[in-house]
């Protein structure tokens, strides 16, 4: 019996090519393919400036301390993320409040953000406040409403865009596409290249923004801290001088590589989940299944890195997970709400969101990658109605 992964990285030949090309090269680390990758990347988002890094918690990690996070500083984040999102405030000592989700959608819910806003204590002068949407699944966040909440409140935005490449939405207001990453309606966004993303690097990871000084700041940062004031003209071209402490999170010549290939075959990358979603939702949409679980929102503007389903009854999530672990597909949770790891039941203590409960109790993600053959969906399927039909 094969096993069906619920993601995996799709390698293709050329990928292959364009990596032995940088083994074959002088530049292992840092060469020409990173420049490149970033200026891609920029070009495909719409960023006056694309900053790659060692992987997505990194790029967190740099967005927020190129914003100015410190242990003064407030960030709300969404109970439903990956502990990255928050673990990156943490990193630099900021105070991290969770947000409410939507739970049809596993979005950050804008009413109790603004509760969250509202019922804050004031903050003393020059204390900076955050907040940090993710664009979950492939569905875009409610960026518009959170960029008003932050400009009412002062607070700055960063979009963890990690799920959500080619993602859109629409603004409600002008009618206008908002593009997931774009920085539009946030300060900075951040991308992950981990192997089950839109993007594989192996590892890695982009800061997104069109501030200048931030990019900067985001570029310093990523090495050492370390600045080279002086050109190849100057007496002592090389030297160079630690002016911040910062961090080795540069991104490798080979993983760029890798990015610029996978970059230059999204569209059709794209093509393939929604395909593959469209005939799941096909295939699900009989009251054998929608008796048990519900299916994702279709909205037109889905990247669908994750396909969804919400078991309706207590216990039978996992119950689930188990059967189709046992026929040799796999499935994932995402996510446990933040709130319940340990170490930040030891900050924020017995917290119980209503909307993150009610998603948590239900969510599976099943099979979703481009290379997604027909034959191990029906067989994802067929197990599935096997589940519900026997009463497991």
């Amino acid at each position: 019996m094969s096993i069906i992964p619920y993601s995996r990285q799709t390698i293709s030949v050329e990928d292959i090519h364009s990596v032995k090309n940088v083994l074959e090269s002088p530049f292992l680390t840092q060469g020409p393919k990173v420049p490149a990758f970033e200026s891609a990347l920029a070009e495909y988002f719409g960023t006056s400036y694309a900053v790659c890094c060692a992987s997505g918690t990194a790029a967190l990690h740099l967005a927020y301390a190129a914003l100015g996070v410190n242990t003064d500083s407030i960030a709300i984040v969404p109970a439903i993320t990956f502990a990255a999102t928050s673990n990156a405030f943490r990193y630099l000592g900021c105070k991290v409040i969770f947000c409410d989700i939507v739970p049809e959608t596993g979005l950050i819910c804008t009413r109790h953000l603004q509760h969250i806003l509202s019922t804050l204590p004031s903050r003393k002068e020059g204390q900076k406040g955050f907040i940090a949407p993710v664009s979950f699944a492939g569905r875009t966040a409610p960026l518009v409403e959170c960029s008003q909440l932050a400009c009412r409140y002062g607070f700055k935005v960063i979009e963890d865009a990690s799920h959500a490449v080619g993602a859109w939405d629409i603004n409600r207001e002008s009618q206008v596409k908002i593009r997931s990453g774009s920085c539009t309606h946030s300060d900075i966004s951040c991308i992950s290249f981990h192997p089950v993303k839109h993007i594989c690097c192996g590892e890695g990871g982009v800061v997104l923004t069109n501030c200048r000084k931030t990019a900067e700041a985001a570029q310093k940062l990523r090495s050492h801290g370390i600045e080279r004031p002086y050109d190849e003209n100057h007496e002592t071209p090389w030297y160079y001088e630690q002016v911040d402490l910062g961090w080795n999170y540069r991104m490798t010549d080979l993983q760029a590589a890798l990015g610029v290939s996978q970059l230059s075959r999204i569209k059709s990358s794209l093509e393939s989940r929604k395909n593959i979603a469209k005939r799941y939702k096909e295939l699900l949409s009989d009251q054998v299944f929608l008796g048990s679980f519900s299916l994702p929102d279709f909205q037109a503007g889905h990247a669908w890195h994750l396909f969804v389903i919400r078991f309706k009854q207590k216990g039978s999530r996992n119950r689930a997970y188990k059967f189709l672990k046992s026929k040799g597909i796999h499935s994932q949770i995402h996510y446990i709400p933040i709130y319940k790891h340990p170490y930040y039941q030891k900050l924020v203590g017995d917290l119980c969101l209503s909307g993150a409960e009610t998603y948590f109790e239900g969510c599976l993600s099943i099979p979703m990658f481009p290379d997604l053959s027909t034959e191990d969906q029906d067989r994802v399927v067929f197990e599935l109605k096997n589940f519900i039909e026997l009463g497991k």
